[in-house]
């Protein structure tokens, strides 16, 4: 005898099921639904009427018909439900307001400004707190959506572990439900990344994706036939702790060499303050940010190495030459469909794409060279929000890839 529970799940189910299909093929009839899933026209029925009354699907003209009365089609409709999406970087905690195509229809950003361990929770519980209380549709919320770098247990909601931001064991995500009573969930920043192309970039036809970030750290996510691969506790992707100068600099993880210390945005802006201070290097970058070194942005960086700036084209070769060790081991490893590269310095910057893909094609073994593919991210600016909404579009709605 199936019991009460079994049949709830099995409704939420194919009503997820059932709306990701109108969310993909629609405008779509009932009964190319049936089809398409090949389950019974009365499932259909009762799961629609149910997804018409939340809002979530909308009636949207009339398709054609061989015979008797035109169907009436079926539309997902982004527009009457919202999210929270929440980004946290070792720099900034970002807070939107997205529909549920992830169009941003309100934004903050919030310095962290050195805050670490029980602050910086305090300090987003807060910021949160403002944003909900600043919200006129929060009857319309499907809930939160947090990501974060770090190890992340997504299963259970828990910040595992995060030597930036001094955080372990941090169960954020009960934090959150408890305090503002909305479905919360949590999940590494680059995993998100990942599935956010799928669900709104360019690449949702691969299914093997290497996706790396270069910001404030370095992070890796890996998504291996159409899933996130997370590893034991969740620590797959940690690109940015393997080593790629042996005995080279004390890392704050206690290895030594790791590849953020060399290509992270802080190592960038030191190699270029050192040049400028210590080393009295001429460079374009001083007339850019009129010798004033806290001006120095990556948008500076990138700027100068558009003008051919010789001290900016010698860092870029320097991060190109470490970065393309780790890549290259990846890819002989786990031998991806599709490398995706995303960060600030890597934004508008397409010569960083041009010269990795060069320095790979000399490391690579021979008959991978012709399948090197890699590029930027399709996302724009707000890839980290996209990829938190992806997060919850997945967890919550069970969306398929």
């Amino acid at each position: 005898m199936q019991r009460t529970g079994d049949l709830k799940l099995i409704q939420e189910l194919n009503r997820s099921i059932i709306l990701n299909t109108i969310r993909k093929k629609g405008p779509i009839s009932r009964s190319q639904v049936a089809k398409s899933l090949k389950i019974s026209p009365t499932t259909v029925t009762s799961a629609v009427n149910d997804l018409i009354r939340s809002g979530m699907v909308i009636e949207d003209g009339v398709g054609h018909s061989s015979g008797g009365r035109k169907p009436v089609l079926l539309r997902f409709n982004p527009n009457q439900h919202s999210i929270i999406g929440i980004s946290i970087t070792n720099s900034y905690i970002k807070i939107a307001d997205m529909d549920l195509e992830g169009k941003i229809l309100r934004k903050k950003i919030h310095s962290v400004n050195h805050l670490q361990g029980n602050d910086i929770i305090l300090f987003l519980m807060d910021s949160l707190e403002q944003f909900v209380a600043e919200n006129d549709r929060l009857a319309f919320c499907e809930g939160i959506s947090i990501i974060t770098p770090g190890i992340v247990d997504s299963n259970t909601g828990m910040i595992c572990y995060n030597t930036k931001l001094k955080l372990y064991d941090i169960p954020l995500r009960d934090m959150v439900e408890s305090k503002f009573n909305l479905p919360t969930y949590l999940d590494n920043d680059v995993n998100a990344f990942a599935l956010g192309e799928y669900y709104f970039g360019s690449f949702s036809s691969y299914k093997d994706i290497m996706y790396l970030t270069i910001g404030d750290g370095v992070g890796l996510g890996l998504m291996i036939n159409g899933t996130v691969y997370r590893g034991f506790k969740g620590s797959s992707g940690e690109i940015g702790h393997t080593t790629v100068v042996p005995g080279g600099t004390k890392c704050e993880c206690g290895n030594n060499g790791c590849l953020e210390n060399y290509v992270n945005w802080p190592a960038i802006y030191s190699n270029i303050v050192s040049s400028i201070l210590t080393k009295g290097r001429d460079t374009v970058i001083k007339q850019l940010i009129h010798n004033d070194i806290r001006k120095i942005t990556p948008e500076i960086f990138i700027e100068a190495i558009n003008l051919n700036d010789k001290l900016s084209m010698e860092i870029l070769e320097e991060i190109i030459s470490y970065l393309s060790i780790a890549i290259s081991n990846t890819i002989h490893l786990l031998n991806p469909e599709l490398i995706i590269i995303s960060g600030e310095v890597v934004q508008d910057n397409p010569l960083f794409i041009t010269k990795i893909r060069e320095k790979l094609s000399h490391m690579v073994i021979p008959i991978l060279k012709s399948e090197i593919n890699i590029q930027s991210t399709s996302l724009g600016s707000n890839f980290d929000l996209l990829g938190a909404a992806s997060v919850i579009l997945q967890g919550k709605f069970r969306f398929q890839l």
